[in-house]
């Protein structure tokens, strides 16, 4: 029986000490090719992107026709021309104060009033006595008429030789005291009369009056205040409230001395107020104070509101255009406005680029009359919007552009 030999495996063994090599060879190859694959694509990406185009804007603004007209502005604020500051003519505590600021007075109401018990006795007293002084001329009359009808007698008696020269001496000198009599009661009636009406008039010096139609600006005095005429006792008040009258409100404009020629007395005028930003106020120069402010080398002029509005109110700031001519209802409405720098033809047409959404838009506009340094426009914009100013012929609707940052 043949015996068959089996193969010897103990001896055989898997090298694997190059299999780590090979496998970081794989992983370099991986990552190169990556690494292509990013640089190529970021290259692609880089060199078909949308073109970013960086250009000037220009705001498109609201602007008025009648700016070019202006020949000189100038700065100023709305005073009035007719105020007061109120204060007692008596002496004495305020008692009753009837008004606030912004309350509205006519001419002769009653604003406050201090206490004037005081004055009231007194008045009282001056009362009587003209009472007593009237009855002492009652009286004294009354003896002259008697003394008269005496002498008459004594006079038809003497005639008569009834009774002695000596009784009609008497009876003359009895009536001519009478008359003295009279005219004597009758000063002492006026005087008393005339001191009645002093006293009256010190009662309606107590209370404080308007002295004209307007508005209370300010109130300088409380009820409980010691008032004087003057205010020179201590812890004493003079006036008791500020008021104006809103009618004669104006601006006072300083102009420079070197161009005063460029104004005169009713040149028309445009007034713009800080505190009304979308308001034009119609005006015209009423005086034009005749000095110079030698420390600023201005004028002051006086530029009266063609119409008030309840809005006005005094000590607002205010600018003042004025202008070479009147100015008609036509050329007081609101233009848009733009640089005419920005203004291009294409395809000939007129048209701005518009800025929306990143890209520059072509809008057709038609150009109007020159505004100072701005052209009018007419288009399908409106104010705020921006444009680009002086685009380049390249520019084309649709282009991505963004502003330069300043």
């Amino acid at each position: 029986m043949t015996t068959t030999s089996q193969p010897d495996l103990s001896k055989l063994r898997i090298d694997r000490s190059l299999a780590p090599i090979q496998r970081r060879r794989r992983r370099k190859w991986v990552w190169l090719g990556l690494l292509a694959v990013l640089v190529v694509g970021g290259a692609a990406w880089f060199l078909l992107k949308p073109r970013v185009l960086e250009v000037q804007t220009t705001p498109v603004v609201t602007a008025h026709a009648s700016q070019q007209f202006v020949v000189l502005n100038a700065t100023g604020y709305v005073v009035a021309q007719r105020k007061a500051a109120i204060s007692s003519k008596a002496t004495g505590t305020l008692e009753w104060l009837g008004v606030a600021e912004g309350s509205r007075v006519k001419t002769g109401d009653v604003i406050a009033r201090i206490d004037d018990r005081d004055v009231v006795a007194q008045a009282q007293s001056a009362q009587a006595n003209a009472r007593a002084a009237r009855a002492n001329v009652q009286l004294s009359d009354v003896e002259r008429k008697n003394a008269q009808v005496e002498l008459k007698r004594n006079e038809e008696l003497v005639a008569k030789g009834f009774i002695s020269a000596s009784a009609l001496d008497t009876a003359k000198a009895r009536y001519d005291r009478a008359q003295a009599s009279v005219a004597s009661a009758q000063a002492n009636l006026n005087a008393a009369l005339a001191n009645a009406r002093n006293a009256e008039l010190s009662i309606d010096y107590t209370k404080i009056r308007a002295p004209f139609d307007g508005v209370i600006l300010s109130k300088s005095a409380n009820v409980g205040d010691l008032l004087t005429p003057f205010s020179s006792a201590t812890d004493s008040k003079g006036a008791v409230v500020t008021i104006a009258d809103m009618s004669t409100l104006e601006v006072e404009a300083d102009v420079s001395e070197s161009s005063l020629g460029k104004v005169k007395v009713g040149q028309p005028a445009e007034i713009l107020l800080d505190a009304l930003p979308d308001a034009r106020f119609r005006g015209r120069i009423n005086r034009i104070v005749p000095t110079v402010d030698r420390a600023k080398a201005t004028v002051t002029t006086k530029v009266k509101f063609d119409a008030i509005d309840p809005r006005i109110l005094p000590e607002m700031s205010a600018k003042v255009s004025f202008l070479s001519q009147e100015v008609t209802p036509e050329q007081e409405k609101p233009l848009l406005a733009v640089n005419p720098d920005a203004i291009v033809q294409r395809n000939g047409a007129s048209v701005v680029f518009a800025l929306r959404d990143g890209h520059a838009v072509a809008v057709p506009v038609t150009a109007g009359v020159k505004i100072g340094d701005l052209t009018a426009i007419t288009g399908a914009l409106k104010s705020g919007d921006k444009v680009v100013l002086k685009p380049a012929n390249a520019l084309q609707s649709g282009t991505r552009v963004a502003p330069i940052a300043k």
